[in-house]
């Protein structure tokens, strides 16, 4: 019974990770942030790869799974440290996330109860915002640090027990010693 309910647990974080970058995703496409949306993509099919090595007990396509998250770890740590201005990292100036120079998180102007103001120079800002969007930002990244942290232990579980389990069949008059013919 302990097994079916690693698995099915296993089942329910990649649900829940699909949805939430899914969520983001969707935010990403908004605020024309293009870097996270390739790296968003690839997330959805290596949580499509773990759903499938653990719904159809394939070790290595959890493995794979396993792998590819802690590159997303890395991925989210680093989202973190920039919306936090660590080690010279700057989210105003830096175009890591942006191929646009003119796009910027959806949250920054869209977010809830920002109203927009138009400057001398034409461009928008934004005041009075109820959450600032690098908490946002933060919020969603660390979001899915959690998420990846508990994937990949569920994950490694997983796929020991599937490694170690025994994948013999007694085909009719097979190779059993206690049949007689």
């Amino acid at each position: 019974m302990g097994f079916c309910s690693r698995r099915y647990f296993f089942l329910s974080v990649c649900l829940l990770q699909m949805l939430s970058v899914i969520e983001r995703q969707v935010f990403d496409f908004l605020g024309f942030l293009w870097i996270p949306i390739l790296v968003n993509f690839f997330e959805i099919i290596f949580i499509i790869l773990g759903f499938f090595g653990a719904y159809q007990y394939r070790p290595k396509y959890i493995i794979s799974y396993i792998l590819w998250h802690l590159f997303w770890l890395g991925w989210n740590v680093f989202i973190i440290c920039l919306y936090l201005d660590v080690a010279n990292l700057d989210h105003k100036t830096n175009k890591v996330l942006k191929l646009d120079p003119k796009s910027e998180s959806w949250w920054s102007n869209e977010g809830p109860g920002c109203k927009r103001i138009l400057s001398e120079s034409y461009q928008t800002a934004s005041e009075n915002c109820l959450v600032n969007y690098v908490h946002v930002e933060i919020f969603q990244a660390g979001l899915q640090c959690v998420a990846s942290l508990i994937g990949i232990v569920i994950g490694i579980c997983l796929s020991r027990i599937f490694l170690e389990e025994d994948d013999t069949f007694d085909f009719i008059g097979g190779f059993d010693p206690q049949t007689v013919w």
